[in-house]
């Protein structure tokens, strides 16, 4: 008989497992991290060309636009999403599956639950045409996708939130009540910090101020952050799962 690679014990061994903590931990390291190191070699090497402004008043901090859209910042930035992507594919499916477990009997958290993906799905979409298209390259492909990012972004944060109020409700798991709270800090502080960066963006537009293009950078780098810290609740949600990924069962029927 001709033996494969493996034996058939081998062949139902888990190929890689891996706590859901880890895993959701290095998804949002990635585009931290990408972040971090693009703002740094803007400020560093490229700090007049980032930092510039239409009406050519004093900034110090580049937007993530311009500090995403120069080399080799554009390339850094593209990697770590591109590769943070998938990742948050399957977190998005993770989060559906569990909300159908949860909210079988109830109609209307399934639907919100549906909801949730959508804008969970739109959110990722979103930053991966942002990141892909730079403002320099297609300024409205680039506006319209981060909106897109920044409108679905809140709303699914906000049925979220919404679904773990049930679950609070209902439920009397000590992680789930504390990945609650911070989930609506969370969402409170975001929603905070999108209102002061659209203030600060159309003050700029409107007085050209020495500054205040530079707070409104702050705005968004706390946006994006919080954003990040949000999908960082996944590892209260889902800390004794993990990621498993293995071989299908062979088939014994003859």
């Amino acid at each position: 008989m001709l033996q494969g690679p493996y034996g058939s014990l081998d062949r139902d061994r888990p190929l890689v497992r891996l706590q859901y903590t880890s895993f959701s931990v290095a998804t949002v390291l990635l585009p931290l991290t990408g972040l971090i190191a693009c703002l740094f070699i803007s400020l560093v090497y490229h700090f007049e060309d980032s930092t510039f402004t239409h009406c050519h008043v004093s900034n110090y901090l580049p937007s993530i636009s311009a500090a995403i859209s120069r080399v080799p910042e554009r390339y850094i930035w593209r990697c770590c999403v591109g590769l943070h992507s998938a990742p948050r594919f399957l977190m998005a499916a993770t989060y559906f599956s569990f909300y159908r477990g949860r909210f079988a009997q109830r109609l209307p958290e399934l639907l919100l639950s549906g909801l949730a993906l959508l804008c969970s799905l739109a959110e990722n979409t979103g930053l991966l045409l942002l990141t892909y298209v730079s403002s320099t390259e297609s300024y409205s492909v680039h506006k319209n996708s981060f909106m897109v990012f920044i409108g679905s972004s809140i709303l699914h944060m906000l049925i979220t939130c919404r679904l773990w109020y049930v679950i609070k409700r209902h439920y009397v798991n000590p992680e789930e009540r504390t990945s609650f709270r911070w989930k609506m800090r969370l969402f409170i502080f975001n929603i905070s910090c999108c209102v002061g960066a659209a203030y600060f963006f159309r003050r700029h537009n409107k007085h050209c101020e020495t500054g205040v293009y530079t707070l409104f950078a702050l705005c968004e780098y706390l946006v994006v952050f919080s954003n990040m810290a949000f999908h960082m609740t996944a590892f209260l949600d889902f800390g004794s799962k993990e990621v498993v990924v293995a071989t299908p069962p062979e088939d014994k029927r003859y």
